[in-house]
């Protein structure tokens, strides 16, 4: 007689892989759009070569001071203060882990273990990283409603189908009727946690100003690394411009669950600039010069970090 244990293993494993398709649908149609596009991606390579130093060496720093801007938001979301130097090294560990498994689980996880050995309970570790997360996308959403209107035209919103309709108000009745799910006590119980943690951090003020303002200057920094690239290569646009643009395409690029965004956020990156005028292989050098400074150049470094921090047990 099969047992329920052995039922459970394979359905669960079955739900494990869907993740995992859809990352390696995603990559693959990345490495299609590259392989027909190769001409304008070898040009933007070259391009990217002879640019000009200066302006990449800014993004570089603009790169760095990403982990310092994600430790000073991870610190304003929790009461508890961290060890500042093991901080900034877990949130460059993760930022390096986070490009090995889909929509965030590495990053997510090398945080839940840093909080954990930090001495915060598991669910407090998780609602810490649900503050964070929440903040990070508030801060997205506010500086899109901010710059568009400075930037009109530059981004133009699909016109909505009668399917679209249809398929916002199937969502809002599923979520009228959540309360006879099984699963909603437990999510609503998670919910009022998180809620919860968010009103004692904004309780006090220092910490709240660190979880604003090391949200908003990680994204801002992210936009400075582009902005930068643009610059090296001499793309004739304006660095609000470029800063609106990589917003709404990273923040496209968030609902594909790709390690890092591979795949996915390039492709919204280069669909965003030639939209907005700039030429194949324009695009394209600038796409990979805001990855090699972002992920391929870090990755190494951050995978020995994350090395170390495992056998020092700071992880």
């Amino acid at each position: 007689m099969t047992s329920t244990a052995e039922l459970t293993v394979p359905l669960g494993r079955r739900r494990a892989y869907w993740p995992a398709v859809v990352c390696l649908a995603v990559l693959l149609g990345a490495l299609y759009l590259a392989h027909r596009h190769w001409a304008a991606v070898e040009s933007g390579a070259v391009r990217l070569a002879v640019a000009d130093q200066g302006w990449l060496l800014v993004g570089a720093t603009a790169a760095a001071g990403t982990w310092a801007a994600s430790a000073l938001a991870q610190q304003g979301a929790v009461l508890r203060r961290l060890p500042g130097a093991r901080l900034v090294a877990a949130q460059f560990a993760a930022s390096a882990a986070n490009h090995l498994l889909p929509a965030g689980v590495g990053a997510g996880a090398v945080n839940l273990r840093f909080l954990m050995r930090c001495g915060l309970p598991a669910g407090r570790s998780a609602s810490a990283l649900a503050v964070k997360a929440t903040s990070g996308a508030a801060v997205r959403l506010a500086l899109l409603a901010l710059l568009t209107p400075a930037c009109p035209g530059l981004l133009r919103l699909p016109p909505v189908s009668p399917v679209a309709v249809a398929v916002a108000l199937g969502v809002a009745v599923l979520v009228a009727v959540l309360p006879a799910v099984p699963l909603w006590p437990r999510c609503r119980r998670a919910l009022t946690a998180v809620l919860a943690d968010i009103r004692a951090v904004h309780a006090c003020p220092a910490r709240a100003a660190a979880l604003w303002g090391g949200s908003l200057a990680f994204a801002a920094l992210h936009a400075l690394v582009l902005i930068s690239v643009t610059q090296a290569v001499a793309l004739p646009l304006a660095p609000l411009q470029v800063a609106l643009l990589y917003l709404a395409a990273s923040s496209a690029a968030a609902l594909l669950p790709t390690p890092g965004g591979l795949g996915s956020l390039d492709a919204a990156l280069a669909l965003a600039l030639t939209a907005s005028g700039t030429s194949a292989a324009a695009a394209a050098s600038a796409v990979l010069g805001y990855r090699l400074l972002t992920m391929w150049l870090p990755l190494l470094p951050g995978l020995l970090v994350l090395g170390v921090l495992v056998r020092r047990k700071a992880l």
